[in-house]
């Protein structure tokens, strides 16, 4: 790989050789600076994962960024909406189709599913299935580049929270996956559903699984000094964390607690 593109002023045009993020205009603090929006290749024929939410100005942006080239494909990483909300918009202004795992956000026969390659000109881009954040999560490899799109299996700032249709026993079990995957094919970027790329793929997902694992260390001690809810558990494990955070931070104590006592 020729090198990353990292501008300093944010996540919008950051990527790879053959890899260009245009950032949805949709930031809160669940989303950070807003959705990546993926192009992946240079020639006459792209994919695009994740349009981002059903906002016709960053659609239409998008659109126009290709300049007439065939958009072969248009994949989700996964069917929660602020990335697959304008699938159907953009796939009506491209005249693709949209593939993922859930049927239910499918347009056109064809899904996607782990081991799958999908091909943009000369260029492959292999499927990983990473279930956990949520149940149809999955992750893409551009051997091309030595880089891995993770969507919100890991993020490129903070931490991940496992939605009410994810696993956390499913989501450890994708993050040892990509962390071995990433070592045995020497990765070299990772780049997220949401926030700037991350050059250290081996170092962010060593932080994310003993993140993981610290966590429900500290939800393990705070059950044994008496919290018994989930609310409870948050005000002590995430003390630390701003307020306006907790309703997140109990979805994922509400994860773990579910991991612990299954």
């Amino acid at each position: 790989m020729s090198g990353l593109r990292i501008p300093l002023e944010g996540p919008d045009g950051a990527g790879t050789d053959h890899a260009l993020n245009l950032l949805a205009p949709n930031p809160s603090e669940m989303t950070l600076d807003g959705t990546n929006t993926w192009v992946i290749g240079r020639g006459e024929e792209v994919l695009v994962v994740d349009p981002g939410p059903d906002d016709d100005k960053h659609l239409a942006r998008v659109a126009e960024h290709l300049e007439g080239r065939r958009v072969a494909a248009i994949l989700l990483t996964h069917g929660h909406h602020d990335h697959s909300g304008g699938a159907a918009t953009f796939a009506g202004l491209v005249g693709a189709p949209v593939r993922a795992l859930d049927p239910a956000h499918r347009l056109g026969e064809e899904g996607l599913g782990d081991g799958d390659v999908l091909t943009a000109g000369d260029l492959e881009v292999h499927v990983v299935g990473t279930p956990g954040h949520s149940f149809d999560s999955l992750c893409f490899w551009l051997p091309r580049d030595r880089a891995i799109l993770t969507g919100d299996t890991v993020l490129g700032r903070g931490t991940t929270v496992i939605a009410p249709d994810g696993d956390l026993a499913d989501y450890l079990r994708s993050l040892d996956l990509l962390r071995a995957r990433a070592e045995r094919v020497g990765a070299e970027a990772l780049l997220p559903g949401h926030g700037p790329v991350l050059p250290d793929p081996i170092g962010a997902l060593d932080g994310y699984i003993a993140h993981r694992r610290r966590r429900l260390d500290q939800i393990r001690e705070a059950r044994r000094g008496g919290a018994a809810t989930p609310r409870e558990i948050v005000e002590i494990v995430y003390a630390d964390v701003d307020r306006s955070l907790w309703p997140a931070a109990e979805m994922s104590v509400r994860a773990q607690l579910a991991y612990l006592d299954g």
